[in-house]
């Protein structure tokens, strides 16, 4: 996907590099993401570089973003520190962590792909170790309120027919079984486009501002299941079976990851959606392809039937092969 760059720069720039100590920095936009943040590397003569985040309220709160970065790094994980913030024009002076992605250097280095994820997902692991941060929970409500978004706009968008209240109950009564399991850390956004590689060797984490308390099994999900790389069937099977050999989580937990990939995929379909009916952003459109099977996927674990039948009977597999903006207008 190409990302688009905003050249603009945001007002009142100057007076907060002058408030933390980077006057006469050089700034330069980067690409963006799906949200309203804009992100620019900030070059000091003497300072070096930084990456200022402009988080504009009301969109967005750059707050949650520092909270999390707080609590990474005192529980040692490699977050950027924070050089200095706005809270009330939004910005956030970050560290730098280079372009060094794991998405692209797997692109270009794809026999390093086994032992890059073994390393993120030995950061889950410890992460789900970790004192849990103090966080909203992710629960049941939360669940239900991310996969009405493929209610509200995926469905409309397919002109396609159901109820709401047999939605809500079908997904309800699937997500029963994580209600009451062992909650920890999650990123919520744990994927190759979020993984700095560093120089030293170690990883770094960004865009975590979503984090919440919920299942292990979510920025595993969310890291194998990758909604803008290409994972193989191959190798999520072997990173899922070395979270289980070294995580040693109990025995439901292949059920749960599969329960807990269908509700994120589901959400993901909604959000792409959303991103071209509301926001014009039909790039994301092409990303439906591979939710749709990632999402296939999940629903055919044996413990998945209720879910499966419903989408199978209100989304069957020919209309899942059809892009919204490619039906003819009304």
């Amino acid at each position: 996907m190409t990302q688009q760059i905003d050249p603009v720069m945001p007002a009142g720039l100057d007076e907060f590099l002058h408030q933390t100590g980077w006057s006469a920095a050089r700034v330069y936009p980067m690409p963006g993401d799906a949200s309203f943040r804009r992100y620019f590397r900030v070059s000091h003569a003497d300072k070096g570089k930084a990456i200022l985040m402009d988080a504009p309220p009301p969109h967005e709160d750059p707050k949650p973003f520092i909270d999390v970065a707080q609590y990474l790094t005192g529980q040692g994980f490699r977050a950027p520190i924070i050089y200095g913030h706005d809270l009330k024009r939004g910005f956030v002076l970050i560290e730098d962590f280079g372009d060094r992605r794991m998405r692209e250097h797997l692109d270009e280095c794809p026999s390093d792909e086994a032992k890059i994820y073994k390393q993120a997902i030995d950061t889950i692991i410890a992460l789900s170790k970790s004192t849990r941060a103090d966080l909203p929970p992710y629960d049941e409500a939360v669940y239900l309120r991310e996969v009405r978004l493929l209610a509200e706009w995926y469905m409309p968008a397919m002109r396609l027919d159901f109820d709401p209240a047999e939605f809500d109950r079908i997904w309800s009564e699937a997500l029963a079984p994580i209600a009451n399991a062992h909650m920890v850390t999650v990123l919520r956004d744990y994927h190759a486009e979020n993984v700095m590689l560093l120089d030293d060797g170690d990883q770094g984490l960004i865009d975590f501002q979503d984090a919440l308390i919920g299942h292990p099994a979510y920025d595993l999900v969310s890291l194998l299941q990758d909604a803008r790389r290409e994972v193989s069937a191959e190798l999520e099977a072997e990173m899922l079976d070395h979270y289980i050999q070294t995580a040693h989580p109990d025995a439901d937990f292949r059920y749960h990851y599969a329960l807990v990939g269908a509700q994120r995929n589901t959400k993901i379909i909604g959000i792409f959606t959303r991103l071209w009916k509301r926001d014009g952003k039909e790039r994301y459109l092409d990303f439906l392809p591979r939710m749709w099977t990632l999402l296939e996927r999940d629903l055919d674990h044996p413990g998945l039937a209720p879910l499966k039948s419903w989408f199978d009977t209100y989304i069957p597999q020919e209309v899942r092969r059809i892009a919204p903006n490619m039906l003819a207008p009304e």
